[in-house]
């Protein structure tokens, strides 16, 4: 892979170390991606107009993915409320409210299903980068919020470009926590392999690539919750994947489908 890499308006650059490669027309697609952090973003308040910002700080190109981090379109959305830190009575009445029901819970964590239909801690409710004395809480409708940038972007610029509004999730039996993709708009969210053939010529009969998942944890390698860099370029996605699609119709599993509920 070539690392010579141009420098764009001021953003870093990074190689993606690895080739992508999928076979589903029996034709070869290969390509490379080029993962840029967005940098300068200030601290975002109710109603700022975060499309304008991020296009200030960031030249976008057409096929380009923009994932932007749920706590700066929370904030941006008025999605933050009040909480003593010190009362964890009142967290937990919080987590409460903005859950749909409790699954497990171990003291003060709680594992919980949103009214979202995520499988995550807390609710979502987030004390983490925003002022003492205050919680951060989902976007009403992540996949709404990022229409609304992309749509956004589109008539300020007339490029075609995907949006992914994600967050930190941590996953069942495994230790660590990454960025999946909690709202998108223009990229498809789900790559159904199902029907073609793996590199032995045997056929798939059950592998669906969570595109959108993975998108939104290579953003997270560049962006810092220590440094303010809350969103990120991916370029060099293939272009047969723009197209509409949601986290919430394509991702959520239903849970007549799941062995689990």
């Amino acid at each position: 892979m070539n690392e010579s890499f141009p420098v764009i308006e001021g953003n870093e650059q990074i190689p993606v170390d690895q080739l992508a490669e999928i076979d589903n027309t029996n034709s070869d697609i290969s390509f490379e991606l080029h993962v840029l952090p967005i940098k300068g973003i200030p601290e975002i308040k109710s109603g700022d107009d975060l499309t304008t910002m991020l296009l200030e700080r960031a030249k976008l190109h057409d096929g380009d993915v923009v994932v932007v981090t749920q706590k700066i379109v929370s904030k941006a959305e008025g999605r933050v409320v009040p909480i003593d830190p010190m009362d964890s009575n009142g967290k937990l009445k919080l987590v409460k409210a903005e859950a749909k029901r409790v699954l497990r819970q171990r003291g003060e964590l709680l594992i919980t299903e949103t009214h979202h239909g995520f499988i995550c801690a807390n609710a979502g409710v987030d004390l983490s980068n925003i002022a003492d004395g205050y919680a951060a809480l989902l976007p009403v409708n992540p996949d709404r919020s990022a229409r609304r940038i992309r749509d956004k972007i589109r008539r300020i610029t007339g490029l075609s470009v995907a949006v992914i509004i994600s967050d930190t999730f941590g996953r069942a039996w495994r230790r660590g926590v990454t960025d999946i993709a909690i709202g998108s708009a223009g990229i498809a969210a789900v790559l159904d392999l199902r029907g073609s053939f793996d590199a032995m010529g045997k056929e798939l009969k059950a592998t669906e690539i969570c595109i959108a998942d993975e998108i939104a944890g290579a953003a997270e390698l560049v962006m810092s919750k220590s440094r303010q860099i809350p969103a990120a370029i991916v370029r060099g996605i293939d272009k047969s994947w723009f197209q509409e699609s949601s986290v919430k119709s394509d991702i959520i599993r239903p849970a007549t489908l799941d062995l689990f509920r």
